[in-house]
């Protein structure tokens, strides 16, 4: 797609663990779509940018279907993630709910003519892909009809699955993961086609592209040990892609002690273990179009 913005991840290649967090994160996700949607008219169009497998368009279609009736619009630039995402929420939609799918990319110029117009847009983890975060969410905030609400997930505290000390390699290992992927995030960012500084936080942000009103709230994310099958193959697939995304910033004996760690074969392998849990929590922020 013209001016696609995903720095070189294969999304399609992410699916099953796409699918994964959508699960695990829906518990925590559906009094977020229960809240936005109280926010705006009745039977309105939402319109999700950047659907990824559709997890939290499943939970405004599921909602709406209750509340009797909407449009749901899936917006993304990936064929294989755009149809998943389709079956899924048609599939959670019911008789009552129109769900649509737009193959497009926040970075196209002509985005507003291809979807319709919105009481609703949801966009989460997009918007930091982009070069220009603020244009970003100009374009955003012009899919809305008047008095509609543009809600963003970016930000939050990072999730944590791991036990401090794994008995391989040194403790600490998923901080210095995640360390490792913060300057992996930073060179994205840096070499991103017109890329701009945003020298303030995303509520100024969203104030800046015109939204009034504007509030942050956040969405715990928290399944204790021990994990269910779904979350230990969840955090085998996240350790496994923070390691393979940030291996040049990783010193030797930890990208050991990872392939200890997903190696089925080994003494080590996380999917025996049975004190593995997801915590960490989602930050949203949203205002409406004045």
């Amino acid at each position: 797609m013209p001016g696609h913005t995903h720095h070189d991840i294969d999304w399609a290649d992410r699916l099953a663990q796409l699918r994964m967090a959508d699960a695990l994160d829906a518990e925590a996700l559906t009094p977020v779509a229960r809240r936005l949607l109280a926010t705006v008219a009745e039977q309105p169009t939402v319109v999700d940018v950047g659907s990824g497998a559709g997890g939290m368009s499943v939970l405004f279609a599921r909602e709406l279907a209750r509340a009797g009736g909407g449009t749901v619009v899936l917006v993304d630039a990936t064929p294989e993630l755009l149809a998943e995402a389709q079956r899924a929420v048609a599939e959670a939609a019911g008789d009552a709910v129109e769900v649509v799918g737009r193959r497009a990319d926040l970075a196209d110029p002509g985005l507003a003519g291809q979807v319709p117009a919105a009481d609703l847009v949801w966009a989460a983890g997009v918007v930091h892909h982009l070069g220009d975060q603020q244009a970003a969410l100009r374009t955003l905030a012009g899919l809305l009809r008047p008095r509609g609400v543009l809600a963003i997930s970016e930000g939050g505290l990072d999730l944590r699955c791991l036990p401090w000390e794994l008995g391989v390699g040194r403790p600490g290992l998923e901080q210095r993961l995640l360390a490792a992927r913060g300057e992996w995030f930073a060179r994205m960012r840096a070499e991103l086609d017109g890329s701009v500084a945003m020298p303030y936080g995303w509520p100024r942000a969203l104030r800046e592209a015109g939204l009034e009103g504007v509030e942050s709230f956040g969405a715990l994310i928290d399944h204790p040990a021990p994990g269910s099958d779904r979350l230990r193959e969840y955090v085998l697939q996240r350790i496994g892609w923070l390691a393979e995304s940030v291996g040049e910033w990783l010193a030797a004996d930890d990208r050991e002690a990872v392939a200890a760690l997903t190696d089925p074969r080994s003494p080590d392998f996380l999917g025996h273990r049975d004190d593995l849990f997801l915590f960490g929590a989602k930050e949203i922020h949203c205002g409406r179009l004045r």
